[in-house]
């Protein structure tokens, strides 16, 4: 029987388009969409000027285009940068617990492509799909107590993306991922503190990937052990305790990539199911901020360390709002919505909103983990001594409840009418046309024009 890593590398360069289920293409399909829509959305946001001029600054190559900006700069950078600008909203896909790929595959693959000379949107789709269930996999056995499944797993995806579009043969596609394994990092304190290193970490996995297809592609070798060796993966990231059915049982026929989550709501996973629970609540009692004396919360040990504390402004307001559900609950209920807009540091800033967070009060509860990663249970108690409750155990996106195709295209249409330079209105008419026939197209890098200002 082949190990594990065999067994990858074997479902990553044997597996074709036809053998992929329809729900799996439909998904890479909205991964896809998302991307391109929150990368249009983010391309102005927080850092993404200082690290456009520290790539200029670096030099290089004409290998790939930063999108929206139009720059050509190596290939890395660009998958660097269009990464960052693509996590920038927080509003991507994910997947439990806590990892996001798209944000760093499309930009891996776009790069690639345009490295390659060009990729169908057959091979293209093919890729997300393998590369995602490559890293789904690992990730489904991982104990990332800290570390952010983003930076540790992820990268996965993005090489084993980059290594098939790029055509790499067996053995160096095997040596491509076990350099990507020593690139592995990034920890959730970055999330906790609200800092631009989320989305560094998210670009990095993306740099990453297309560093280890290329160093491997120049003869460079990993450890082929790089899952079960003795200080391999699943050592270092599992405890040693992982079962082996559930990493490759079924390869090519359960497609954990399926499960993929795409957001409600544009904050992190783990506040979405405390938004929800908060805007019913104020859609079936018409709840306004000043009949409000408290609001309890109960959230997983899980989501209650990553977004559960207190609500401080750091240097990055947006991050902090985005981590943190005492400021989304207390937006939900102030503005009646969770729009883009809201988490702009006017917004986050607004004294009325302080005055809501000081009466939300989180507390972890073991129990909640029976139901999901995402559940939550609030008691909002009114001055009137009324009292309302609202349950949900698995916060809307998620695979036990996904959005609907029109959800997500409305997501989409949310990034680009929130986007502060917009595209130009015929641009995006025929982005979106070709974006809902992505499996036709003769090379996916015809995209790339429309996704200039």
């Amino acid at each position: 029987m082949a190990g594990i890593e065999e067994a990858f590398v074997n479902f990553l360069l044997n597996t074709k388009f036809d053998d992929l289920p329809e729900e799996a293409r439909t998904t890479a399909e909205n991964m896809f969409l998302t991307i391109m829509g929150t990368t249009i959305a983010g391309a102005t946001l927080e850092g993404v000027d200082a690290l456009r001029d520290q790539i200029k600054h670096w030099g290089g190559r004409e290998e790939a285009t930063i999108l929206l900006w139009g720059d050509r700069v190596p290939a890395h950078h660009a998958a660097l940068l269009n990464s960052y600008m693509a996590r920038a909203l927080d509003c991507d896909d994910g997947i439990r617990p806590g990892m996001h790929v798209g944000a760093s595959a499309v930009p891996a693959a776009l790069s690639a492509s345009e490295m390659a000379g060009g990729c169908s949107g057959k091979e293209l789709l093919t890729s997300l799909v393998l590369g995602g269930e490559i890293a789904d996999r690992i990730n489904l056995v991982s104990k990332y107590d800290g570390f952010d499944p983003t930076g540790i797993c992820s990268i996965f995806a993005a090489t084993a993306i980059a290594c098939r579009i790029l055509s790499l043969d067996r053995e160096k596609t095997w040596h491509a991922l076990s350099i990507a394994f020593n690139r592995s990092g990034g920890s959730f304190q970055s999330n906790i503190e609200g800092s631009l290193s989320v989305r560094l970490i998210q670009g990095f996995v993306a740099e990453g990937a297309i560093l280890s297809a290329q160093l491997a592609n120049r003869g460079f070798t990993g450890p082929k052990a790089f899952l079960e060796g003795t200080y391999g993966y699943f050592h270092l990231y599992a405890k040693d305790r992982y079962d082996i059915p559930m990493v490759i049982g079924d390869l090519g026929r359960r497609f954990e990539f399926c499960k993929t989550m795409f957001k409600k709501y544009p904050s992190c996973g783990d506040t979405i199911s405390s938004t929800e629970a908060m805007l019913e609540l104020v859609r079936e009692h018409d709840i306004r901020p000043d009949d409000v004396s408290q609001i309890d919360i109960k959230v997983t040990p899980y989501a209650y360390k990553l977004v559960g504390g207190p609500f401080q402004i750091g240097q990055n307001p947006r991050v902090n709002a985005q981590f943190s559900i005492r400021y989304c609950v207390a937006n939900a209920l102030l503005r009646r919505g969770s729009r883009l807009e809201h988490f702009e540091e006017a917004m986050v800033r607004d004294p009325k909103i302080m005055e809501i967070v000081q009466k939300v009060h989180v507390e972890a509860d073991p129990l909640l983990e029976e139901r999901d990663e995402t559940a939550v249970e609030m008691r909002v108690l009114a001055k009137s001594g009324a009292e309302y409750r609202k349950r949900i155990d698995v916060a809307a996106g998620f695979a036990e409840r996904p959005l609907t195709r029109e959800e997500i295209l409305e997501r989409f249409w949310n990034c680009i009418d929130y986007a502060k330079k917009p595209l130009p209105k015929r641009k995006v008419e025929k982005l979106v046309s070709m974006l809902q026939k992505l499996e036709e197209l003769e090379d996916i890098r015809s995209l790339i024009p429309l996704m200039l200002w």
